[in-house]
């Protein structure tokens, strides 16, 4: 897979700015406290396939996510740069520490690692996303701050949310904004979700028992 011009350049791009940002590059984090802690989300997260309401999407699989990204993601909910009540109200009352175990519960004993397997033929409205969660929604070896997201199998319509949520600017965080917005239609916003989603993947809901 040849990343175009404009991937290479969105890569180079967040490879400099990660240094401005403050999230954690890392977790460390007791798992063992995290599952404890986690016990509030397992309402939603821990239900295969758990619908959130107003709007209808399945809430994202969390089990063998990045613990990089999870600590970015509810800082960005305590901090309204993503507007979601619950969510919100949930990471208002978690500390760094909390944050931390309850990424290492999530992420399980040792992150995804990326690989090169892929499941079709990579749309062109994907490419530029390859840059950074690569070709088949695994992650590149290089390392980047903020850390990606896993996408591959996490729910399409989950991801169709997100990235509309990034587009029209209701998720603040910088560099997905620019890169939601190289998606020139809606149309093209699903198709990228539907790539995504239909890769082999780790990904799995955080129940009781998941492994």
């Amino acid at each position: 897979m040849h990343l175009g011009s404009i991937g290479r350049s969105w890569l180079a791009a967040i490879v400099v700015l990660g240094a401005s940002f403050s999230l954690s590059a890392h977790a460390a984090g007791d798992a063992q406290l995290g599952q404890k802690k986690f016990y509030t989300c397992y309402g939603c997260h821990g239900i295969e396939n758990y619908r959130n309401a107003y709007p209808d999407y399945r809430v994202p699989m969390l089990r063998h996510q990045h613990a990089a990204y999870i600590i970015a993601a509810l800082q960005e909910y305590k901090a309204g740069d993503r507007p979601h009540p619950t969510m919100h109200a949930q990471a208002s009352s978690l500390s760094d520490q909390d944050m931390q175990d309850i990424a290492a519960y999530l992420q399980g004993p040792e992150p995804v690692k990326p690989s090169t397997g892929v499941v079709g033929q990579i749309p062109p409205q994907a490419q530029v996303c390859a840059a950074c969660h690569g070709a088949n929604g695994l992650g590149v070896a290089v390392p980047l701050t903020p850390k990606p997201p896993v996408l591959a199998g996490q729910h399409e319509d989950y991801l169709v949310q997100a990235l509309e949520a990034y587009r029209n600017g209701r998720r603040k965080n910088p560099i997905m904004m620019g890169m939601a917005q190289s998606l020139a239609s809606d149309a093209d916003v699903k198709i990228v979700a539907a790539y995504f989603a239909s890769q082999r993947s780790p990904l799995a809901t955080a129940t009781i028992d998941s492994k």
